[in-house]
């Protein structure tokens, strides 16, 4: 199929990127490294890559909101998007208009010659376009799968921060957490700051620091957070402190293990001035980042809308939904990905789960409704409803819903995305 021409849409090229690889995820870099030295692109100021299992979405906005602070202008990119492509490539905070992003699919089509790049692939090399024609001060990249392999593992970093490792993509990155662990090291660098946001280390992030002499920066060991008997928190690095801060304002408790991470990796860059309580309170309390334990209330009914897509991210889903009050029933609204540990998923909220609605996430990679809602049955022993569409099971679950019971929509962006767009509480400003 030809590439579309200088008339098509975002659309046309997005559908057509479908096409381009017989592979949707084809792990290397060489591809990447060929087009990316065809485009001779300028390096940006500073390069932060950030890699993890969970919380890395959280991780990158609080980045965003603290360097904005600084009054750098800070461009991001990160996947895969709620609702569209260009919640991907932002800078300042904005998504990238159509026109920008058609322009930069344009020019890597031009470098491109024969390599068969996957969508992901193409995607970040028209991000690094992107951010070659705003000329960001700083550039965040998310990494999208693992690390030593993934399309933004081409850009060398100035510093790294791994969220935490956990099993995830086991099909990809291996079946234990240290072979996972060990994709993900291959973002370091030599006399570069990693920074690690878990105190539960696996030995592979170790070893790989050491063989490439990069400074490793571990949560517990190097930084730490003590919360308060005021609701406050206070933190501490290799040499610099802060007190007084205030929670972030994204949901769930684990954000204040995210928020440490950041000030840690901003210690890291010797930023030393954004350590200050009043600048982190004011630039944490402006966070907005969609489908992450995310409350909304319409028609007399409530939500809690999460991406959760494996064991560890369900756990934390559980756990929020457990200490909301006044509820009576909880109901369930799941769509997932083929791959995933489904029972490890179910497990974890089948405690706080009373009703189950099992639905086709809005992706060709989906795990069938009805294969899901077996898997639910087998496993709680409870009854399961079948709906075909993401839309489908959030009219089911409302309409057997009452005012004080709790409808929770979760198990993949997929899923997530066609929910929120459904409650029209998204938004996409570019």
């Amino acid at each position: 199929m030809n590439p579309p021409g200088s008339r098509n849409g975002l659309d046309d090229w997005l559908r057509w990127l479908e096409t381009l690889s017989p592979n949707e995820i084809d792990l290397g870099l060489e591809r990447v490294t060929e087009v990316l030295d065809r485009l001779e692109l300028a390096r940006p100021g500073r390069v932060i890559t950030v890699a993890g299992t969970n919380g890395k979405g959280s991780t990158v906005v609080m980045i965003e909101a603290l360097l904005s602070a600084a009054g750098e202008n800070v461009a991001s990119y990160t996947s895969p998007h709620i609702h569209e492509f260009n919640e991907r490539i932002r800078s300042n905070g904005t998504a990238a208009s159509d026109e920008d992003i058609v322009t930069a699919f344009q020019r890597v089509e031009a470098a491109r010659q024969d390599a068969a790049l996957t969508y992901f692939e193409f995607g970040t090399l028209a991000a690094l376009v992107y951010f070659d024609s705003v000329r960001p001060d700083t550039v965040i990249l998310e990494v999208g799968l693992g690390g030593r392999l993934d399309a933004v593992n081409v850009v060398d970093p100035d510093a790294c921060l791994i969220t935490n490792v956990t099993l995830d993509h086991c099909d990809w990155l291996g079946d234990d957490v240290e072979t996972i662990a060990a994709e993900k090291a291959g973002i370091m660098r030599g006399d570069t700051a990693v920074v690690f946001g878990s105190s539960q280390l696996p030995v592979a992030i170790s070893n790989a620091a050491i063989k490439t002499g990069a400074d490793l920066i571990v949560a517990g060991r190097d930084f730490r957070i003590i919360e308060t008997d005021d609701g406050l928190w206070n933190w501490s690095g290799r040499d610099e402190s802060v007190d007084g801060l205030n929670a972030p304002s994204l949901e769930g408790r684990h954000q204040l293990q995210n928020a440490s991470a950041v000030l840690a990796l901003v210690e890291s860059l010797g930023m030393r001035s954004l350590l200050n309580a009043e600048i982190i309170n004011r630039a944490f309390a402006m966070l907005n980042l969609p489908g992450r334990l995310q409350q909304i209330a319409r028609s007399d009914r409530r939500y809690v809308v999460d991406v959760a897509h494996n064991v560890d991210s369900a756990r934390v889903l559980a756990e929020f939904i457990s200490h909301l009050n006044d509820i009576d029933r909880v109901i369930a609204v799941i769509g997932v990905q083929r791959g995933k540990d489904l029972q490890g998923m179910i497990g974890a909220l089948a405690p706080v789960v009373n009703h189950w609605i099992a639905c086709d996430a809005a992706s060709g990679n989906a795990r069938p409704a009805d294969e899901l809602a077996q898997e639910v049955v087998a496993y709680t022993g409870k009854p399961c409803l079948v709906a075909n569409t993401v839309d489908a099971a959030l009219e089911a679950a409302r309409e057997s819903a009452k005012k004080t019971d709790l409808i929770v929509v979760t198990g993949s962006f997929y899923t997530v995305g066609p929910a929120l767009l459904r409650l029209n509480d998204f938004r996409c400003a570019h």
